[in-house]
């Protein structure tokens, strides 16, 4: 049957890439959740600004609901297309659109991924500091719309920092040109920071300038077994103490023995509970030797069961892997997740809390923890058994995500910490916001897409 809409918007813009051949809607209509049938209408693949509120202006007229996207990285299901929505895929817009010296700041389209950007930001001896492991596949437009931190939150901040300007087309088709690259801008709302964390329901980013800094200086990487949770924050609060730490990942031995079995080598022999990889300025010898006097202070104190210290860069590269190799190993596994996250003073409680309640509630499954204690974001990995089906283990899981959430409204957390809300989360939002707060949300969607036709379904129904 011939699709009219389609047909259109074909006509309107003839120059638009459209795709509806059974294999692209399934790879274009998902996410990594694989929760949801991928049922997408069509996709759009815009090459200009252009085209994107041309397809947006079509979508008003007649009243079909667009899924932005562009890696589809995402673990909330917020790039998802199953009930007959546009896919607007950003991937052909993924060029450097400029660079100014000055101002230091690199200009780009939203398609283009993180590890492209790194390098354009190392061509002319500068950095792009926001950094995680998808950073070959994700894009910056969806690290704008999860507003996503990683693994330097703690020296660097989350994306929201490096935002220097945007420009979004808004779902009623117009084109917003957002702070124009300024440093001081008191002139009213700063409506580009609406924009960060909206997860495409305000808009669709079609530009972005971001901010660059200088390289760090020449920083060691070590890896620590730790015998206790408690261990964790009193070994935080030592380094933090004696180092300018750029990074603080923890894991746990059950992920160690994943990504161990994915190819990754060990590093420190023997079985401990804990792990810590940590990175830090390191741009002589003194500060090396302030590592190894904190180290040593920390075995003093029983906090620190054994360690290494990277040697080479390639050394360096091998401990980081065993933190960033861990999502990729669980992969096969069909984890559940969550991605939380507290005030890093209330960690301690939060993560006594957290660790009986998963031991009650998943006495017979393995959960997989890690994060970044740095800036108090936990990620919750919960691996499906053989013998339970998807349904039985997603109904279990959801329960105990209830229960996860009702313990970080006690602890004043968010039941998203850099994924977003999208689908998978929305039931818990008012664990993380009040009755009041999600009304005004409900109001800022409705004046910037009066009709709804932007991500409906994600972040709140």
């Amino acid at each position: 049957m011939t699709d009219h809409a389609i047909v259109d918007l074909a006509r309107r813009l003839p120059q638009l890439r459209l795709l509806s051949e059974p294999g692209d809607l399934e790879h274009y209509g998902r996410d990594w959740t694989r929760r949801w049938t991928p049922a997408p209408r069509a996709i759009a693949l815009p090459a200009s600004s252009d085209e994107v509120q041309g397809i947006v202006r079509w979508a008003n007229e007649h009243n079909v609901a667009i899924v932005p996207s562009g890696g589809r990285t995402g673990l909330s299901g917020g790039a998802v297309a199953a009930n007959g929505e546009l896919v607007l895929s950003l991937e052909r817009m993924n060029r450097v659109l400029g660079f100014d010296a000055v101002d230091r700041t690199l200009t780009v389209q939203p398609g283009i991924a993180l590890e492209a950007v790194h390098g354009a930001a190392r061509e002319h001896g500068l950095l792009y500091p926001v950094d995680f492991a998808a950073r070959g596949s994700c894009s910056i437009g969806g690290n704008i719309a999860t507003n996503a931190g990683g693994i330097r939150v703690i020296r660097y901040g989350n994306t929201r920092e490096w935002i220097a300007g945007l420009k979004v087309v808004a779902g009623n088709g117009e084109l917003l040109d957002l702070n124009r690259g300024l440093i001081k801008n008191s002139s009213g709302y700063d409506l580009r920071q609406l924009m960060i964390g909206s997860e495409g329901t305000l808009g669709i980013v079609v530009e972005a300038t971001l901010r660059l800094t200088d390289p760090p200086p020449t920083s060691q990487v070590m890896l620590l077994a730790l015998p206790t949770m408690d261990a964790l924050m009193d070994v935080f609060a030592l380094f933090r103490s004696r180092l300018s730490l750029q990074a603080f990942e923890f894991f746990t031995d059950v992920a160690l023995k994943h990504v161990l079995a994915h190819g990754a080598q060990r590093a420190i022999d023997g079985d401990h509970p804990y792990y810590v990889v940590t990175e830090f300025e390191s741009p002589d010898e003194k500060t090396q030797d302030a590592a190894l006097a904190a180290f040593e202070h920390g075995v003093e104190q029983g906090w620190i069961s054994d360690g290494v210290l990277a040697q080479s860069d390639a050394q360096a590269a091998a401990l980081w892997r065993l933190r960033e190799g861990i999502t990729e190993s669980l992969a096969p596994h069909k984890p559940y997740k969550n991605d939380v996250s507290v005030r890093i003073g209330a960690l301690p409680v939060f993560l006594h809390d957290i660790q009986t309640l998963l031991a009650r509630e998943y006495p017979h499954i393995d959960v997989v923890w890690f994060g970044h204690i740095g800036d108090g974001n936990l990620h919750i990995n919960v691996l499906k058994p053989e013998s339970l089906s998807d349904a039985d283990f997603i109904a279990q899981c959801e329960h105990v995500t209830k229960l996860l959430a009702d313990t970080l409204h006690k602890h004043g957390g968010s039941i998203s910490a850099e994924h977003g809300i999208g689908l998978v989360k929305r039931a818990y939002l008012e664990s993380t916001r009040s009755p009041a707060e999600i009304a005004l949300m409900r109001g800022i969607r409705q004046v910037f897409d009066p009709l709804g036709i932007l991500n409906p379904g994600k972040l709140f129904a």
